[in-house]
């Protein structure tokens, strides 16, 4: 009779090196390998942990993947894929706490670093909008829209509605690229101003408008269009 292999041994010592040694003791195929292994125990979870990363492109486009892309691998259970979700809503806190301590503009590499986690793998455009007090303080990170795989509609009255719900000072736009390019296009720039201009005649400041992708990010501000 065939029996599972028993990887009590290897798991004990990744555990052990993590322990040890910090995050960066494990490799990315580890650390994925690890955390499946809590949830499917009686399997060896490193040919799926190597498959995972393979798929989505790396460690970054596995912990941003939709759930049901996720499922849709062969040996991904819900148990799994909630374990990979898990991990992603942990780091996303830890972020964004790190953006809730400080005025966002003072802070600006911990609110990018929370961007870029939560959104730049995206495989669809999302829209989101970051509500500032006086203080320029985070009062609130509102997913405003999503679309398709290249367009998602930003409607000026919404975004300045809202804004005057919240009482802000001002605003950040957000959005994603999913081509991976997070060059602006010129509905990029266009809407911006219009957000700019009605935002200024109700006092609420337009500080900039971030466009995120796997390749880096744009600042329109930081290009001097807005």
């Amino acid at each position: 009779m065939a029996t599972e292999p028993d990887n009590t041994g290897h798991r004990a010592r990744l555990r052990q090196r993590l322990f040890e040694g910090g995050p960066d003791a494990l490799l990315d195929h580890e650390l994925i390998e690890y955390l499946l292994a809590l949830a499917i125990p009686r399997r060896d979870t490193k040919p799926l942990a190597k498959a995972l990363l393979t798929e989505f492109g790396g460690i970054a486009g596995l912990l941003t993947a939709d759930a049901e892309a996720l499922a849709r691998i062969p040996g991904m259970g819900e148990t799994s894929v909630a374990a990979l979700k898990a991990a992603h809503a942990a780091a996303l806190r830890l972020l964004r706490g790190q953006v809730a301590a400080r005025p966002v503009l003072a802070n600006w590499q911990a609110l990018l670093d929370y961007l870029r986690a939560e959104m730049a793998h995206h495989a669809i455009e999302r829209v989101r909008v970051l509500h500032l007090n006086a203080r320029n303080m985070l009062i609130r990170d509102e997913l405003m829209n999503e679309g398709s795989l290249d367009e998602a509609p930003v409607y000026v009255r919404e975004v300045i509605r809202r804004a005057i719900d919240l009482g802000s000072a001002a605003i950040i736009l957000v959005h994603n690229h999913p081509s991976g390019d997070p060059s602006p296009s010129r509905a990029d720039i266009e809407i911006t101003r219009q957000v700019a201009e009605a935002g200024k005649r109700l006092g609420i400041a337009v500080h900039d408008h971030i466009i995120l992708g796997a390749e880096g990010h744009t600042s329109l501000r930081a290009q001097g269009l807005i």
